[in-house]
């Protein structure tokens, strides 16, 4: 991933945590999520899956919010990472095809549409999503169109932001609609508004 911005880790406070048992508290977060729902997702469901004492959450994490935050950036570090070469049309549209995927397959696409959808109604919960992934993403996204202008791959219609949400809105909205993404929407999306350089 470009050296601009990482999403941000929550000052940890009690004991140090024990690795295994924060990623077995991680996993046991996602796993619920995904077979019950936000709203059944409990911190003492969660302790009784990861096999940790819920206590012990509460000491390193003070809302299941912020478990989920950890499994979501932990997790779109592994599987949704930025293109590692100098970014091109061709590998922007391949993000794009792979966030397409994370959101509709991939169990941390749904902890993603989750804390999307809590954030409309909690201020919290939107105001630490903003800060600890949507924000240093964006900052991530925003040089990945920064540094293909520059090298003439692209020649976007609108800014940096407002590009980006121009691409990634119709994705997201489909997902949390339940709607199939078609792979011909990214190549629509891709060659109407960054107007890839023709070769």
């Amino acid at each position: 991933m470009p050296a601009t911005s990482s999403p941000t880790e929550r000052p940890r406070s009690g004991s140090r945590r024990d690795e295994a048992a924060r990623l077995a508290v991680l996993h046991a977060a996602d796993d619920l999520l995904v077979e019950h729902g936000f709203g059944a997702l409990t911190i003492e469901a969660i302790a009784r899956r990861a096999g940790v004492a819920k206590q012990t959450i509460y000491r390193w994490w003070p809302s299941k919010v912020e478990i989920l935050l950890d499994t979501l950036i932990e997790d779109t570090g592994k599987r949704l990472p930025f293109p590692t070469q100098e970014p091109t049309a061709e590998s922007i549209r391949g993000y794009l095809r792979a966030f397409a995927r994370f959101l509709t397959r991939d169990p941390a696409g749904q902890v993603l549409l989750t804390l999307i959808a809590e954030a409309q109604h909690n201020p919290g919960t939107a105001a630490s999503f903003h800060e600890r992934y949507l924000d240093p993403r964006r900052t991530q996204e925003r040089d990945m169109l920064a540094r293909a202008i520059e090298t003439g791959e692209i020649s976007p219609r609108l800014g940096p932001d407002a590009t980006m949400d121009a691409l990634v809105g119709p994705i997201v909205y489909r997902a949390l609609t339940r709607s199939s993404i078609p792979r011909d929407l990214v190549d629509t999306l891709v060659d109407d508004l960054l107007r890839p350089r023709s070769d």
